[in-house]
């Protein structure tokens, strides 16, 4: 789903489930349209309005003027639509901003500085190649369009993580696309990190632990460290009987810019990929997701941030 904050609420929209079966007992996935607000965590949640059309697997980020939603796609193809989620009381406004220089989804983004970041991503549902690309939209003059900056040097991805943090750009794990032997698509499992300064380029920095692909994302900074938490390490990518994969990894990758390292943040209690992360609240909030392949996740997380 797209995730983010507007008048103090949590918005929830969009997004993609199998609702009557998995894929592989003839289930079909199906794009949803329907925004939904939370005003309070002990609340009720409101149906507020509908997106121009259903829409999953883009990106949003919150910022002081409602949720910025971009890209994304359904079953037919990907997206070049950015529009601006606000919530106006009881009712849904939506703001259209500069469409992407391309159709992309599954890509990661971040705001950093009043510009907001895209990485990555695929133009098509079929595609064998991911897209070398960085894309930036000052929000403080949207009017300029998307500007494109020098890709990340290392293998091109989707589902990778960025984050944010004093002035710089984080891009972690993701995975390459490649044409398998029947030429469909096929996942290159990723686990190396860059860092992007706008006046400096980019650098590669100490590889993570372990995979994490399609991790919840922004990463946040949590005392100085941006966190990785869990993602799909890709161990058990080809996992029979589907039916009882056991989930994904639970553990939280703390990286430090300062030292270059990584370290174990502990676990969290549920197995979520392709998901949002919204600071709201003082909280962490991660809503929904893929808990196992076919099988997405009605709940919703907080965490709350140490004062």
């Amino acid at each position: 789903m797209f995730a983010g904050v507007s008048e103090g609420a949590l918005l929830l929209a969009g997004g993609a489930n199998f609702p009557d079966a998995p894929p592989w007992r003839g289930g079909t996935k199906t794009w949803h349209d329907m925004v939904f607000a939370l005003a309070d965590p002990e609340g009720d949640w409101q149906r507020l309005g509908r997106l121009p059309r259903p829409n999953g697997y883009g990106v949003s980020v919150t910022t002081p003027d409602g949720v910025i939603c971009a890209g994304g796609g359904d079953a037919a193809g990907h997206f070049r639509e950015v529009f601006r989620l606000r919530k106006v009381g009881d009712r849904l406004q939506i703001e259209p901003l500069p469409p992407l220089p391309r159709a992309c989804a599954q890509m990661a983004g971040v705001l950093l500085d009043g510009t907001l970041y895209l990485a990555g991503g695929a133009e098509r549902p079929d595609a064998t190649e991911a897209l070398a690309v960085l894309w930036s939209l000052d929000l403080f003059h949207p009017e300029d369009g998307w500007r494109e900056r020098a890709p990340c040097p290392g293998p091109a991805r989707i589902l990778a993580t960025l984050g944010a943090h004093e002035g710089a750009l984080y891009l972690f794990s993701g995975a390459a696309l490649k044409a398998g032997a029947d030429g469909k698509p096929e996942r290159e499992w990723l686990r190396d990190a860059w860092q992007f300064r706008p006046d400096q380029g980019w650098r590669r920095l100490a590889d993570l632990p372990r995979v994490a692909v399609a991790a919840p994302g922004p990463a946040p900074v949590v005392e100085g460290h941006l966190w990785i938490i869990g993602g799909d390490d890709g161990a058990h990518a080809t996992f029979e009987p589907k039916d009882q994969h056991p989930g994904f990894p639970r553990d939280v990758l703390a990286y430090d810019p300062q030292t270059n390292t990584w370290a174990q943040a502990g676990e969290v209690p549920f197995s979520l990929v392709t998901t949002a992360l919204v600071e709201w609240r003082g909280r962490l909030v991660i809503p929904g997701g893929e808990a196992r392949p076919g099988k997405r996740s009605p709940k919703v997380w907080g965490l709350d941030l140490p004062r």
